[in-house]
């Protein structure tokens, strides 16, 4: 049921709701899908940009990360944690996606938090197939 959980997170905001409902204790549980690739709901949604997702988890009481603060746009968060750990700029989240690839998925709420992550240290953004086209 946990890896259900978090493949819809993913997309299926109706489906979460639903499978939390019934099984309150997925809500912070991690997949391990090898390679010491680890992946909760949350991570999940962070890494799609589903904002909507991301917040019905939150509200519900997730555990926030850096890589979910830097999709929501949270610069202050983001500001912080690499002031006190510079080396997180390379961190990677599931699957091997880094700070400005969630940055980017976040949108225009995030550009703020892109465009710093960019002063630290620039990387090539890559075209997102998911992302809305404006």
């Amino acid at each position: 049921m946990l890896q259900d959980f978090v493949i819809f997170a993913h997309s299926e905001l109706e489906l979460v709701k639903q499978l939390l409902e019934r099984e309150p204790g997925l809500l912070n549980g991690a997949v391990d899908w090898g390679g010491g690739d680890f992946e909760t709901a949350l991570g999940g949604a962070s890494h799609m940009g589903r904002r909507d997702i991301v917040t019905y988890l939150l509200e519900r009481g997730a555990r926030i990360d850096l890589f979910c603060a830097a999709m929501l746009g949270q610069l202050e968060i983001v500001k912080s944690c690499l002031t006190l750990q510079p080396a997180l700029i390379d961190a990677k989240g599931p699957h091997g996606f880094g700070l400005h690839f969630h940055a980017q998925v976040g949108g225009d709420e995030a550009q703020a938090v892109l465009d710093y992550l960019q002063s630290v240290k620039t990387v090539e953004l890559k075209p997102v197939p998911f992302l809305k086209k404006k």
